[in-house]
């Protein structure tokens, strides 16, 4: 019997990132659903790195995007298409589309503030490069959009873990399966292991997308006080304790710190473009692996709604 650990969705005030449960699956399984345990098994044996840097959820993206492509193959084949309608249970069916639609409407909202937020920073960039001196006065208006284009994509992210809390339990109770129903036993196992960890990896999207930010308040530039009183107002040697988000938060306010030399707000200035850039790239990349998993999420589905149409 082959063993897989699984991985649960984690909240900001977990600690251990996964919960360990135990799936078997039978020894002598189809190529296609052999290919999907070994993939599920390398993703379980993640770990969940500190800081949550845009490299690492890039990776979980695309390992789900390979993930669904599996579930694909492996729902398109006549085996299981047989499985799945000999039982004609329909309950288990929902529980899948209703978990994939649930997916879907994340990645959709995700990708949508993602693409505020690169409009927001092209903005930023913008009136960095008009400024001659770096003033706050000149490129204030444009932080605040930042900032404001920031706390957008909380509030969306924030509403996606909400539904995704309710996603960990899909398949729960959805099937009483008798000994002898090996081959339907290992589907339903295989595609609620995938539901755990396509709820963890989305939750570490959606946990780097909402890094605390640190906002200037209106009346005066009180970043740096919070930077410094944080520990985060850092020198670039210390920069790989901060994610892409923070390391912007971090450069906007050694743009603001007092000084009198106009040489060392040029330097403050390509600072700030340098990490926009950085971030930029990061959430278009995000944006791209978005796109991708979308189109899986929908494939898998139609793959599901053409079993139930036969």
């Amino acid at each position: 019997m082959l063993k897989i650990v699984s991985m649960a969705a984690f909240s900001p005030k977990s600690t251990p990132p996964y919960n360990v449960r135990s799936v078997s699956f039978p020894a002598r399984s189809h190529p296609s659903l052999a290919k999907l345990e070994e993939k599920l098994i390398k993703i379980s044996s993640w770990q969940v790195p500190t800081p949550l840097k845009a490299e690492t959820v890039l990776g979980r993206l695309s390992s789900l995007g390979e993930i669904y492509k599996c579930i694909e193959d492996l729902l398109n084949l006549p085996v299981t298409q047989q499985a799945l309608l000999q039982h004609q249970n329909e309950k288990l069916v929902d529980d899948m589309l209703d978990g994939l639609m649930r997916y879907l409407d994340i990645c959709g909202k995700t990708r949508d503030a993602a693409l505020l937020m690169k409009e927001s920073i092209r903005e930023l960039q913008s009136a960095l490069r008009r400024s001659k001196a770096g003033g706050e006065l000149s490129i204030q208006s444009n932080v605040n959009a930042y900032f404001s284009a920031r706390k957008k994509m909380k509030k969306e992210v924030a509403k996606s873990l909400a539904s995704l809390k309710h996603a960990d339990n899909i398949f729960e109770g959805s099937l009483l399966l008798s000994p002898s129903d090996h081959l339907l036993s290992a589907i339903v196992r295989v595609l609620r292991e995938a539901s755990l960890i396509t709820v963890s990896n989305l939750s570490s999207l959606l946990l780097f997308l909402s890094v605390p930010m640190l906002k200037p308040r209106r009346s005066k530039w009180y970043l740096v006080s919070k930077l410094v009183h944080k520990g985060v107002l850092a020198c670039e040697g210390q920069q790989e304790n901060l994610n892409e988000l923070e390391s912007v938060d971090a450069a906007l306010a050694d743009l603001v710190v007092p000084n009198s030399g106009k040489d060392f707000e040029a330097r403050d200035i390509h600072s700030v473009q340098k990490r926009l850039e950085t971030l930029h790239t990061s959430i278009e990349e995000i944006e791209n692996e978005l796109d991708s998993l979308f189109k899986h999420l929908i494939h898998a589905r139609v793959s599901l709604l053409n079993i139930l149409s036969q």
